[in-house]
């Protein structure tokens, strides 16, 4: 019985092999086959099938920029942004529609006012953005109200603080369209010479520069020009960007200029202003005693209260651009602006790439005694009791806390927020005798006397 079944299983096996076709295909066809067949039901699997799916399809986020041989596209360049900006520009409020909104927010006003502030609540902030045309239409949402609703107990919002807002993000758009028309290259940032030429054909529209002479203009534009630069390029890179720009408050600085009636304390502290302009550069001639638009490290050393030490002059000239040993008036600004702004991470990135002398990115016990012995240098010539450095580097470190008990890096100066007075003990004579007197000079202030500087005492 199991040998007759084992025989009828073998003549079962036989038929169904000689029923099958004998596959004479190469390993390497069979291996196209599976792929072939494996990419079907994967495409058909991911909703696909589509052969048009592919690299075709990726979107083009690369455009090559001409080449100066090539007129005609950069011409075509130039006039399709000319255009593009024109349109951003007329999507803007102008003068008369924003009045006609400034007129619906009024009359739509709900009581009672807070303090002296007019208020609107959100039904009739949505009333005003119905009437107020399709322009206004990105000014009327919920999250714009919401970022100015603060603690009005029925939930309004000034009427003044969105015209307000709406003014500024008006102007914000204004100006980036503006420095936009100044970008040659179409990159989204401006070069010297762009932010050179913008400054220049905004002059005639600053009241308060009226009174500068034409010959005055390009050492204006150049001092202007230099802080943009100085501290929005701390790597030098000869660009900077407009969102930067519109970012950082340098250029309400300069607009300020437009106010005729700017009190003369706020031109002294405008570092835009014809007052300010005028100081830079007067204090350049004045040191300038051989009269050759150059500046020498003696001349130099007069700079101030004329107490900055040698050594630090040295590295001044060390590192930065000079001209036969001599410093021009594009140097000399962020030389001043390092100086007058100290407590800047950029001015002091300025003065910390001159106290890093072997370019190890921080500073050690020898490098701040290198620097302190010219300051005790000078103690000795104006007749002042000796400080041993062994207890300023202990008051440094104290003030400075750096991660590393043993090393001041730039980002422990900033962190410290006593960046300014670090680097005036190392390189100034005068700013070391003010720390060294703090206690005096505010306790004398309190009294209402006035303490005189060293170079008078």
């Amino acid at each position: 019985m199991a040998k007759d079944q084992e025989r009828q299983w073998v003549d079962i096996l036989k038929r169904r092999l000689a029923n099958t076709k004998k596959d004479d295909r190469s390993d390497e066809e069979k291996k196209a086959e599976e792929t072939e067949l494996f990419t079907k039901y994967y495409t058909e699997w991911k909703g696909g099938g589509n052969k048009d799916k592919s690299y075709k399809n990726i979107p083009r986020f690369y455009y090559r920029l001409p080449a100066e041989d090539e007129v005609l596209l950069q011409k075509l360049r130039e006039e399709s942004r000319a255009v593009f900006l024109q349109r951003k520009s007329r999507e803007l409020l102008d003068n008369e529609e924003l009045q006609n909104l400034w007129f619906l927010l009024d009359k739509h006003q709900v009581p009672p006012v807070s303090g002296e502030e007019a208020m609107i609540s959100y039904e009739a902030y949505l009333q005003v953005g119905e009437k107020a045309g399709p322009k206004c239409q990105k000014f009327f949402t919920a999250r714009v109200y919401s970022k100015l609703l603060h603690s009005d107990p029925y939930g309004r919002i000034s009427i003044m603080q969105f015209f307000n807002y709406v003014m500024r993000k008006v102007w914000l758009h204004q100006t980036r369209i503006g420095l936009s028309l100044y970008d040659v290259a179409g990159q989204g940032h401006l070069r010297e010479s762009d932010l050179e030429n913008y400054i220049l054909e905004l002059i005639p529209t600053l009241p308060q520069l009226d009174g500068l002479e034409k010959s005055f203009y390009s050492f204006y534009v150049c001092t202007a020009v230099r802080k943009f630069f100085f501290f929005l390029d701390p790597l030098r890179t000869g660009k900077i960007k407009i969102q930067d720009i519109l970012a950082c408050s340098f250029l309400d600085d300069l607009l300020e200029l437009r106010d005729e009636e700017l009190s003369k304390e706020s031109q002294e502290s405008n570092w835009f202003s014809a007052p300010s302009a005028l100081r830079v550069y007067g204090q350049y001639l004045n040191l300038d005693k051989d009269h050759n638009g150059m500046l020498s490290k003696e001349e130099l050393s007069r700079y101030g209260t004329a107490t900055l030490t040698s050594v630090f002059l040295d590295r001044v000239f060390q590192e930065c651009l000079t001209y036969d040993g001599e410093m021009d008036y594009k140097t000399y600004l962020d030389f001043v602006l390092a100086l007058e702004n100290r407590k800047e991470p950029a001015a002091l990135q300025y003065i910390f790439k001159l106290l890093d002398m072997d370019n190890q990115g921080y500073l050690n016990v020898f490098s701040l005694n290198y620097f302190f012995r010219a300051i005790q240098e000078q103690m000795k010539l104006h007749g002042q009791e000796l400080v041993t450095f062994q207890d300023v580097k202990d008051e440094i470190f104290d003030m400075v806390k750096p991660k590393d008990p043993y090393k001041i890096t730039l980002q422990d100066l900033v962190n410290s927020c006593q960046g300014d007075t670090v680097t005036s003990i190392l390189i100034d004579l005068n700013g070391f005798w003010t720390y060294e007197n703090r206690e005096v000079l505010v306790s004398n202030d309190s009294d209402g006397s006035n303490t005189a500087d060293l170079d008078d005492s």
